[in-house]
């Protein structure tokens, strides 16, 4: 059972913030809590065993939902942290990604100097194919 960073911590508690929410909004279940949410059913029961987060996007929909506040949000499950980490990994491009927006990166630049070229080169060419008014039939 993988768990994740935050459920090490002693005071934090999922269930206490859904149970709120339950209370809150006169909902009988969690399926009802899940439609009211707008999210899967299988993700509130994934929370409940603590096998997943309440993520920043959850927090906002129950804000939105709720009116209550992030911070009274957070304070419900117990989640007493004052600032979010991430980790150095996070937000880096893997590297076939990186090597992905590379290889873009190069092929606008040569499409960028392709295009740049174009015009002279038409110019060239335009003038040699104008008639000189000397028609041979």
């Amino acid at each position: 059972m993988a768990h994740h960073a935050l459920s090490s911590q002693e005071s934090y508690n999922p269930n206490h913030l859904l149970d709120i929410l339950l209370g809150k909004m006169q909902l009988k279940n969690d399926a009802a809590l899940s439609r009211m949410l707008e999210v899967a059913p299988p993700v509130i029961s994934k929370i409940r065993h603590h096998r997943l987060p309440v993520g920043a996007s959850l927090l906002i929909r129950m804000h939105e939902v709720t009116g209550m506040s992030i911070r009274d949000l957070r304070d419900l499950m117990g989640d007493r942290r004052t600032k979010y980490r991430l980790s150095d990994a996070q937000g880096r491009p893997k590297p076939e990604e990186k090597a992905a927006q590379q290889a873009a990166q190069q092929a606008a630049q040569q499409q960028q100097a392709q295009s740049q070229a174009q015009p002279a080169q038409s110019n060239d060419a335009s003038s040699s194919t104008k008639p000189s008014g000397n028609y041979a039939h």
